[in-house]
């Protein structure tokens, strides 16, 4: 029997049935190579089975297959029922329709019986099978303890994972997040789209009132064609009032995302990144990748560092509901293009210091700690944007025309170098190369006091205002802030360990037009540690 299914579930839960008297031969059509004039091998196949998630269309070698094919062929689709599929089988309706069941039930069981059913229903052999075992729809995976005083992190994957045994890394994941202080709470789901009544049991039952942050691995509430417009609705997961992340399980092998600048495969992007988004989830790193066994059968494989980086992430967020907000320390970085005091805070449209005041002053009325009152001197909030500009220049700022020695000494945002020394041997060492070839040894030369890296940054209370620092200096300004070679320089890398350890941000917002961070070099989606942007925010919110 060949069993062909787009659902490498389907295959890693078929590779368990061994019963010699069952023999199968597995393969997922989206990976067979449509150039070849017989891209499936049906020597010695007695029946075909073809399970095509999406419906006809998933798979545009079907016709070939159908022409070919002088054995019968069962065709089955997605959860439900594929008429189009059905009629095109070579077996009756009704053997379809019993087929699909086993399928849809899942697990390495079922698989073993729908193998066993149409054997004996379809060739007449005389194994006998059993009718497929309902198998619960939604659940915990395994039994992790749960520390009181920690924050619960939930992370939601799919059913037939747990089903097919290929966990290995949600494991990882929660080893992750267990690592940086969390609990752990992983469930498993056929799917977060909502029922007629507009709730997803597993949230409400297993997830309601018990995370403080959540990791989905699954596809967004919302649907993914136009038909499916009306039936969007991720507020579900958005009544559990938690901060949802979506951590990156990719299609492709760790060794080919690691080579892609892109990052992502056009499928990646718009499966865990754009659709995502219309759900309003928070986008982290890949953790996850396919490997194949050798059989062809990938499996999911997590890296543990990045899984590392996606904890940490989800971690820093599920802290902050534990936090008051008198106690949240904030940074408030304002873009600064090109790197002159008169372009502090520029951006198409928007007064970017008239709302950093505003911003200010909302949170200090939702109860953050943002200094003295307006206009009471040293400390206390900027009356106006006016004032907060020329506040922040009088400091220092970063254009170099203007900025005095006595500015550089007088600075209280500084890092001494053993620090920052400290800090970059934490970098990865491709990334600590690039660095040290483009800026030389640290501190390097730029808003350098001594040995000392110089910030551009006032604090207010619980708030730090800062300018976004500069990617270099030289010739031509603009073409440097738009490299997407050059390396950060060590008050770059300084500045942000600054807001994150000495500080100790809780948050980072940056205000005005788009700054660099999406500038330095690294992938375009899909970040590795190597990537620039990574290392510099880490796993700041």
């Amino acid at each position: 029997m060949l069993l062909l299914s787009t659902a490498d579930t389907d295959l890693l839960a078929a590779r368990a049935v061994t019963d010699p008297a069952l023999p199968l031969r597995l393969g997922n059509p989206s990976r067979l190579d449509p150039s070849r004039d017989e891209a499936v091998d049906l020597d010695g196949v007695s029946l075909v089975v073809v399970r095509l998630l999406g419906g006809r269309r998933a798979w545009e070698g079907l016709d070939d297959l159908l022409a070919r094919a002088q054995v019968p062929v069962v065709l089955l689709g997605g959860e439900g029922p594929d008429a189009e599929l059905t009629a095109l089988s070579t077996v009756p309706p009704g053997v379809v329709t019993d087929a699909a069941a086993y399928l849809r039930e899942g697990g390495v069981d079922n698989l073993r019986e729908l193998v066993a059913f149409l054997s004996d229903t379809v060739l007449l052999t005389g194994h006998g099978f059993a009718a497929p075992r309902p198998l619960p729809a939604y659940g915990v995976h395994g039994s992790r303890a749960a520390a009181p005083g920690r924050p619960t992190v939930g992370v939601v994957f799919y059913r037939a994972h747990e089903l097919s045994g290929n966990t290995g890394f949600v494991d990882v994941l929660c080893d992750a997040l267990e690592d940086r202080g969390a609990n752990a709470l992983p469930v498993y789901v056929a799917s977060l789209r909502p029922g007629s009544d507009g709730q997803i049991p597993a949230v409400s039952e297993l997830l309601a009132g018990r995370v403080d942050a959540l990791v989905v691995t699954v596809l967004a509430g919302g649907g993914s064609n136009q038909s499916d417009a009306e039936t969007w609705d991720a507020r579900a997961l958005q009544a559990l009032d938690v901060p949802v992340l979506q951590g990156l399980c990719v299609t492709s092998s760790r060794a080919d995302w690691e080579a892609s600048d892109a990052g992502l495969a056009p499928i990646d992007a718009a499966m865990q990144v754009a659709i995502p988004e219309f759900d309003g989830r928070l986008i982290t790193v890949p953790f996850s990748f396919k490997q194949s066994g050798p059989d062809g059968v990938p499996t999911y494989v997590a890296d543990p560092e990045r899984a590392a980086r996606v904890a940490g992430i989800a971690v820093a967020h599920a802290r902050l509901r534990a936090v008051p907000n008198a106690d949240k320390k904030v940074a408030l970085v304002l873009s600064s293009y090109p790197t002159k005091h008169a372009r502090v805070g520029n951006a198409v449209g928007l007064d970017t210091p008239a709302s950093a005041v505003l911003l200010l002053q909302a949170m200090r009325e939702a109860g953050y700690d943002v200094g003295g009152p307006a206009g009471g001197g040293k400390g206390c909030l900027p009356e106006d944007g006016d004032t907060l500009v020329h506040t922040l220049i009088a400091a220092g700022g970063h254009d170099v025309e203007w900025l005095t020695e006595e500015q550089l000494s007088q600075a209280a945002a500084r890092v001494p170098l053993a620090t920052y020394r400290g800090w970059f041997e934490e970098l990865p060492a491709d990334l600590r190369d690039r660095v040290l070839e483009h800026w030389g040894p640290p501190p390097g030369s730029l808003y350098v006091d001594g040995d000392d890296i110089v910030l551009a940054a006032l604090t207010y209370g619980n708030i730090v205002l800062a300018i976004q620092p500069p990617r270099g200096f030289g010739e031509n300004p603009i073409a440097i802030y738009h490299d997407p070679d050059l390396p950060p320089s060590h008050h770059y890398l300084a500045a942000y360990r600054w807001l994150a350890r000495d500080f100790g941000a809780d948050a980072i917002i940056h205000l005005g037009k788009h700054g660099t961070l999406e500038r330095l070099p690294g992938k375009g989606l899909g970040l590795s540690a190597s990537c620039s942007s990574d290392a510099v925010l880490g796993d700041l919110p």
